[in-house]
């Protein structure tokens, strides 16, 4: 119940505008056949965008490896980078309030599956 109502306050405090962005850089990603993989993480970066309360990142069965690590090394590259560091801003500006606290977390626990998705599952808790 707590974790259906913490979901709905995420959305209507900026949830749905943070997936939204997750969708059309998916889309935009998938135009070319290169970037398909990388369209693909980001759809799974959107999903736990519109739900980040009562599910965590879990390393992958398959996360070891060379192709998950330059994916990742790309990833980090291409712009993953920047998408972690806004995660990290926005979790530091919600955490200044005790209110924010836990959306906040929910931005630190993005910012990290951000920096590297590749070999990453998000399952419900």
């Amino acid at each position: 119940m707590m974790g259906c109502l913490m979901n709905l306050l995420w959305l209507l405090l900026g949830g749905i505008v943070t997936a939204v962005e997750y969708v059309v850089a998916s889309l935009a990603m998938m135009v070319t056949i290169v970037g398909i993989p990388f369209g693909i993480e980001t759809l799974k970066l959107a999903a736990l965008a519109l739900c980040p309360f009562g599910k965590e990142v879990k390393e992958g069965e398959r996360s070891s490896g060379c192709f998950y690590l330059l994916m990742n090394v790309l990833w980090i590259l291409l712009g993953g980078i920047w998408i972690s560091l806004s995660h990290l801003l926005f979790g530091v500006v919600l955490c200044i309030t005790i209110i924010g606290i836990p959306f906040g977390m929910q931005h630190f626990k993005l910012a990290a599956v951000a920096l590297a998705p590749f070999g990453k599952d998000v399952v419900n808790k």
